[in-house]
């Protein structure tokens, strides 16, 4: 374990994983059994360990992870790339001098001594130009035998499945069950499951650990008809509904109620997709709502490489399957089918037979009608959701609510209405 001041810190491709970081840092996205600065923090001394990230959230990430943020360093330190999945730090020398670790041309870490370490900060380590400017001439090393850094938000989905795989290998407390499983369930592999305490699983429900393994955490109910394949994650206090289906390399969780059919797919806490309908390879954030019979594709009927719309720019996955990416505090109405590749925005409603493929954030799209809605509707909303399950909005993160307005019409291409109502490309 390094014992070393380790700094994680965000940078300019923060960008690019948008919408799913507005209201989050880039290294409190989920991939396997947790978020990715959860890995850093099994990797080194915790009472070392600082995180830098955009000003309008420093407050909000602070609380919301324990750890004081955008501090001033004091002395040497290893600054940590935030959306990287690290599966190990680099070995440092403390008295070698600075030097920049790379994956490929991308920065991944830089080993700074007490004089570098004066020299950059958050807003530095944000800003490209400012970065190359301040870490110009030291030498580079090669760490991506270390750490996959995700570029793109479909990155993290590919890596989830793996990433459960590492995770239930390097926990091995992880095993036993400790909650009830009544009679009429099946455990295929029970070794490879883990069932939490006050958790139920009630008649009629098959877990097959057979080809990956099965956590289920704490106060967790699946009820009947169920199949849960791993690897697959559930997490504490959710409910998996009558007769769902979940696939392998899936993430929930905590406090999600799920149903229908999901496959390969992270979903964050307090989301919902309680009822029949398809979710396939694709990535939800926290407080979304799924209604009944809402469909997504994850594969072009060509069977072509699918492309995302990410800040008004088609990007050309290379991927064959690729489903939706939602931002926090999205919702779907019933019935809704979403196209290969789809973006959801953050804060935006869809109440259409088919989704436009890019969905500007803070849109409410209701059939033919298209309606913009400002940031305090959107907040009053989603206070109002979050009431519903005994959350109260901190200050903190009412600020950054508020603050993402601004970003999202700085960085995301706004369509015409035209556009969005009869989108150029669907699953072909």
């Amino acid at each position: 374990m390094n014992n070393l001041r380790t700094v994680v810190y965000e940078d300019a491709g923060w960008q690019r994983l948008l919408p799913l970081v507005y209201l989050r840092a880039v290294f409190q996205l989920r991939c396997g059994m947790g978020d990715l600065l959860g890995r850093i923090r099994g990797l080194c001394d915790q009472t070392l360990l600082d995180i830098w990230c955009r000003r309008e959230l420093c407050e909000m990430v602070a609380e919301q992870t324990g750890v004081q943020a955008n501090r001033p360093v004091e002395g040497a330190a290893l600054f940590v790339n935030g959306r990287g999945l690290w599966h190990a730090l680099p070995d440092l020398n403390p008295a070698e001098p600075s030097w920049v670790g790379v994956v490929g041309n991308a920065i991944a870490c830089v080993w700074a001594n007490a004089e570098l370490a004066r020299v950059v900060s958050p807003g530095v380590l944000l800003d490209e130009a400012r970065t190359q400017a301040a870490l110009a001439g030291l030498p580079r090393k090669d760490v991506s035998g270390c750490v996959d850094l995700m570029h793109w938000p479909w990155q993290l989905v590919l890596a989830n499945e793996q990433a459960l795989l590492d995770d239930w290998a390097a926990q091995t407390e992880l095993r036993g069950v400790f909650g009830q499983v009544d009679t009429g369930s099946y455990l295929l592999n029970e070794a490879e499951v883990f069932v939490g305490a006050g958790s139920r699983i009630k008649p009629c429900v098959v877990i097959d650990a057979e080809d990956g393994p099965v956590y289920i955490g704490e106060n967790v109910r699946v009820m009947p008809h169920c199949y849960i394949q791993g690897p697959a994650y559930i997490g504490d206090g959710s409910l998996i509904q009558p007769g769902a289906v979940v696939h392998e390399g899936t993430t929930i969780g905590p406090v999600c109620k799920v149903g229908g059919e999901i496959e390969a797919s992270i979903i964050h806490g307090y989301s919902n997709k309680q009822h029949d309908g398809f979710l396939g390879h694709s990535y939800v954030g926290q407080w979304v709502n799924i209604a009944a019979d809402c469909i997504n594709s994850d594969l072009k009927n060509t069977y072509g490489t699918v492309r995302v719309p990410i800040n008004g720019y088609e990007v050309d996955t290379g991927e064959q399957f690729v489903g939706m990416l939602v931002g926090d505090h999205s919702k779907a109405g019933i019935n809704v089918s979403f196209p290969t590749g789809a973006v959801v925005g953050f804060c935006s409603s869809v109440f259409a037979p088919v989704s436009p493929k890019f969905v500007p954030s803070f849109t409410w799209i209701d059939g033919a009608q298209i309606a913009r809605y400002d940031e305090q509707r959107g907040l009053a909303i989603a206070k109002k959701v979050m009431t519903r399950r005994k959350k109260t909005m901190g200050m903190a993160e009412e600020r950054a609510f508020l603050a993402i307005t601004r970003q999202a019409l700085a960085l995301e291409r706004q369509p015409l209405d035209d556009e969005l109502l009869h989108p150029t490309e669907g699953n072909f």
